[in-house]
């Protein structure tokens, strides 16, 4: 059986110790979906909300993070992605980015096509776009809950459309929007050639992370950190707001004091826990989501080792699963 793991108090006050642990943080899902509820889901992955604070803030983020240029920390923002909406006998569900191919190419087509219509309803222009991401302060549509991508993709989007909160008619103003869009692209020749490639089409605009810089309230595990890392692309946004080093991947000159959400944690976890047996690292500080609550743990290296009683025997490490399944 996987040892007991001490719990690490929330927010502690940051030690000397402290600057020799490696943070890792775990994905998390939602616990479940309730559309008998009229308010809608709770905006944000709990890790999202982890990084970020409740607001929910990813636009501002994501373009600090995509750009090189200065931010409005006041200036609510809002992201704007070409998606596919994939038709089901009953319902529409949204494909996630990575499942489109969309090019760099086809992805400015698509803002050319559509430029009139967004900056019109917006009242704004476009602050910056590239391949996957474009960014336009929110204008009337500040007030909207929205609901990321990646929060979103694979379900039916009936129940993950945006919604209004303080104003009435915001939502259907949106969706006005987006189907006079969805009309010009269905037309357009960027959907032509992806038909004739056999790829999905680009039949939709979706909006999401609506905020400002100043409503982004990280954990203090973060804050506490000298680096972030990982390839999610809201991670370079989110060191630069906080004046941290960024880098993608882990290697044994930057584990101590950082702080890393990782595609695959899995394939870090021999890396960290060879780390704690040379003694780079003293600890290695877990985060993750059971039944989307936020559950912190401390490993160090006693804590790699399962218990026996046959006690003349070498000590077998934990496997990953056991040790996030503890």
């Amino acid at each position: 059986m996987p040892p007991k793991i001490r719990g690490m108090i929330a927010n502690s006050t940051p030690t000397l110790g402290q600057l020799r642990r490696f943070t890792l943080l775990l994905s998390g899902e939602d616990v479940l979906d309730e559309p008998e509820s009229k308010k809608g889901p709770r905006q944000g992955l709990p890790h999202e909300r982890f990084l970020l604070g409740e607001a929910m803030p990813l636009a501002p983020v994501l373009l600090l993070g995509q750009s090189n240029q200065a931010v409005n920390p006041t200036e609510v923002i809002a992201c704007l992605q070409p998606v596919h909406l994939h038709a089901t006998r009953d319902h529409l569900i949204l494909m996630g980015q990575n499942q489109i191919d969309l090019t760099a190419e086809e992805s400015a087509q698509l803002l050319k096509a559509a430029l009139p219509f967004i900056e019109e309803d917006f009242q704004k222009p476009i602050l910056f776009q590239n391949q996957h991401y474009w960014f336009i302060p929110a204008g009337p549509f500040f007030s909207l809950t929205s609901y990321s991508v990646d929060q979103a993709h694979g379900r039916n989007i009936d129940w993950w459309m945006p919604r209004d909160s303080r104003k009435e008619g915001i939502a259907k103003r949106w969706r006005k929007l987006q189907n006079e869009i969805q009309m010009l692209w269905h037309i357009g020749p960027v959907n032509e050639e992806r038909e004739q490639r056999g790829m999905p089409s680009i039949n939709s605009l979706w909006i999401s992370g609506i905020g400002k810089l100043n409503d982004v309230q990280p954990a203090e595990s973060i804050k506490q950190s000298q680096r972030i890392i990982g390839q999610h692309p809201l991670l370079p946004g989110l060191a630069r707001l906080l004046g941290l080093s960024y880098e993608i991947t882990v290697n044994e000159n930057n584990l101590a004091g950082s702080f890393a959400w990782l595609e695959q944690p899995q394939l870090a976890w021999p890396q960290l826990s060879a780390a704690l047996i040379r003694k780079q690292i003293d600890e290695v500080a877990l985060i993750d989501f059971p039944k989307g609550k936020v559950r912190e743990r401390i490993l160090t290296v006693k804590d790699l080792y399962k218990k026996s009683w046959a006690f003349w025997k070498k000590s077998e490490h934990l496997t990953w699963k056991e040790i996030t399944q503890a």
